[in-house]
């Protein structure tokens, strides 16, 4: 089976070039890789077009107006213009491990999605990483990282705590889902601007639509590359809605993909 891969950016070249390198070392490549782009500058625009030439499959560009932090609404179009029925989510400030898209296709299974985690890696080896723009193979002996746990990786030890894990809901840097079922529930709520709740939104409608969670430890691993907190502000709106929408049974979201379809 192909996947999509989704992934999203916003004025992180750097990273987004460490990203698409370790995409392109994957033990199973994608289908195709969608880069959902927020609005970035030009160096951004050029890095993808580098990029476009060297894929090993199509990459496209997916990019929209800077009009604030519209993630919910990047991966909107991402998933509408999505070729194969399964997507693997990430975020172009990721590094991925060598198994992750193999993993994903391992788990994914009819009736659930399934929510991955991450690696930290923290400020000083974010930065050599970047200024250098090589790839580097990371793995739980690399210096650096935080969380250094979640670098281990296990496929035994992965399926018995995929369905028993208590976790949160979703985890919009590392998911894999059904295009119908992200379809089924409208996609992301672009109600949400700025940081946070997004993804809980959107996983949290998947459970209500009655989809079970998959939830990967020691799989699907990824490296998350070091920034500041930023675009906070609508934070505490943002969760709010969120609790709102969890509280409730609801499945669909007013303002989601099926303006795309």
């Amino acid at each position: 089976m192909k996947v999509t891969l989704i992934v999203s950016t916003y004025n992180r070249p750097d990273a987004l070039v460490l990203c698409l390198e370790s995409i392109f070392r994957q033990t199973v490549l994608p289908g195709e890789i969608i880069i959902g782009d927020d609005g970035s500058k030009q160096e951004t625009v050029d890095v993808i077009r580098e990029y476009q030439k060297k894929s090993p499959v199509p990459l496209i560009h997916i990019w929209q107006e800077d009009n604030g932090f519209q993630l919910a609404k990047a991966r909107n179009k991402c998933i509408a213009r999505a070729c194969y029925e399964y997507i693997v989510q990430v975020d172009g400030d990721l590094v991925l491990h060598e198994h992750f898209i193999e993993d994903h296709l391992l788990f994914a299974e009819r009736g659930y999605y399934v929510k991955g985690g991450r690696v930290n890696i923290d400020n000083r080896l974010t930065t050599r990483l970047c200024s250098e723009r090589r790839y580097v193979r990371l793995g739980f002996f690399s210096r650096g990282l935080m969380r250094r746990i979640n670098a281990i990786h296990c496929l035994p030890l992965a399926r018995y705590l995929a369905v028993r894990r208590k976790t949160a809901p979703g985890l919009g840097c590392n998911m894999g889902f059904w295009r119908e079922d992200a379809i089924k529930v409208n996609g992301y709520d672009e109600f949400y601007v700025g940081w946070g709740g997004e993804d809980y939104d959107f996983a949290i409608r998947m459970l209500h639509s009655g989809l079970q969670k998959k939830s990967l430890k020691f799989a699907g691993i990824v490296f998350h590359l070091w920034h500041n907190d930023l675009y906070m502000d609508n934070q505490d709106k943002n969760f709010s809605h969120y609790h709102a929408v969890e509280n409730s049974a609801s499945t669909w979201c007013e303002k989601g993909v099926a303006q795309y379809l």
